[in-house]
């Protein structure tokens, strides 16, 4: 009985196997796009009073080859700006260590050395730059040397013009907006997406003023052409304060106009802190009026935490005050159309990240992940093989049975 039984034992696996080959060849299948990884890149924003760390993430399969940037993290140095350790640069360098140390943490390990870093120096720099050359350049050297003690892809440090940071303002207040969209939906129609926003920056020592003009504009130094997804922009950035409104400025009173950095903290500090009205012109005077016209102990007293930049904050709104209605001619009309704001998809406005997007167009985007299939011609062939399996697996059985039937079979 035994012997019988161990004769069935290779057709029954044999119809077992094929049986299983079947099974799993009919299971419905489909292709799978496996997740992109992120990649990551890092700004320090090297400003006149601070420095600020902006850790950024996108999908490595970008879209239209620039990626869908997004802020990840950020970090704000102790301290003064580089430029301010001058006298004592190797201060500058020691003064990033805590937040690029943060940034060891924020990025996954295994994407440090693909993680491009970059140091980029504003309004302080240049000032130094021009009084001394020399502590300029000892400065820089001095952030360089700590920024290539990390295992990130360190990729320079650099002072930006006025120009420069106005124009990557732009692009970070308007890529956040999605307004490099070429079409929009209107209703049931699509038309193409042009209008974009103005873009307002005030930091310590500078501020700008930017946006995307129609033509030339007379100040051809003043005029950058920009490529962005396809499209060709001209755009008009004043990085000083000017008395005297030119045609091209005048048009920029017609458009709507995001202000951010310094221009939103003194706004919402009046707003929000001092619970004052400053949704136009008059109300922002006189706002102005009284937070200057307190003594110390009485702003002290209706500030109760602590503030470093308390002091700052009577400068700051006579400052904007001034630029808005002397310097760039704005009326009560045309301030209704200055939106300040500090963010925008959980991503901080300024310079940087315009700064980061110019940079991902640069870095080559991986494959995306696929599963691996089978072609319907191997698959059809399997399946024949696995049926041929089972036919044999039935034949044979068909044999052990009849032989153990016959006569002759002990």
């Amino acid at each position: 009985m035994a012997e019988k039984l161990v004769s069935l034992l290779p057709p029954l696996l044999l119809a077992a196997v094929g049986l299983a080959g079947l099974l799993l060849l009919c299971v419905q299948t489909q292709d799978v796009r496996e997740p992109p990884a992120l990649k990551y890149g890092i700004v320090l924003d090297a400003g006149s009073s601070h420095t600020s760390m902006f850790v950024y993430k996108w999908p490595a399969d970008k879209e239209n080859d620039t990626g869908i940037v997004g802020q990840h993290s950020s970090c704000d140095v102790e301290g003064g700006g580089i430029s301010s350790y001058a006298s004592d640069p190797s201060r500058a360098g020691q003064s990033l260590v805590e937040c690029l140390e943060q940034a060891l943490q924020d990025v996954p390990k295994d994407r440090h050395a693909s993680t491009p870093l970059y140091l980029g120096a504003t309004a302080g720099m240049r000032l130094l730059n021009l009084t001394s050359p020399e502590a300029t350049a000892r400065v820089l050297e001095a952030v360089t040397q700590t920024l290539t003690r990390y295992p990130f892809d360190f990729r320079g440090a650099r002072i930006l013009s006025g120009q420069d940071e106005g124009v990557f303002g732009w692009v970070t207040a308007n890529y956040l907006q999605e307004n490099f969209i070429k079409y929009a939906w209107v209703g049931r129609w699509i038309r193409p997406r042009k209008e974009t926003l103005g873009a307002m920056d005030l930091g310590g020592a500078s501020t700008q003023i930017t946006f995307e003009t129609i033509s030339s504009s007379e100040d051809p130094d003043s005029e950058v052409h920009l490529r962005l997804y396809g499209q060709h922009y001209h755009v008009y950035t004043h990085s000083f304060l000017c008395y005297g409104r030119d045609q091209v400025l005048q048009r920029l009173l017609a458009s709507a106009l995001q202000a951010f950095s310094a221009f939103y903290y003194i706004v919402d500090f009046l707003k929000t802190v001092m619970g004052l009205p400053v949704g136009t012109l008059q109300q922002l005077e006189t706002a102005t009026e009284i937070i200057c016209n307190q003594t110390w102990a009485e702003l002290q007293a209706r500030v109760p935490r602590q503030d470093t930049r308390l002091a700052d904050y009577c400068a700051g709104a006579m400052f904007i005050h001034a630029l808005l209605s002397r310097g760039y001619g704005f009326d009560e009309r045309s301030f209704k159309r200055v939106v300040f704001q500090k963010k925008a998809a959980d991503t901080a406005i300024g310079w940087a990240l315009g700064y980061m997007l110019n940079l991902t167009n640069l870095i080559p985007a991986d494959l995306p992940g696929r599963r691996k299939g089978t072609h319907f011609s191997s698959w059809v062939a399997l399946l024949l093989l696995f049926a041929v399996l089972i036919l044999a697996a039935l034949i044979l059985l068909l044999r052990q049975v009849r032989s153990a039937k016959s006569p002759g079979a002990l």
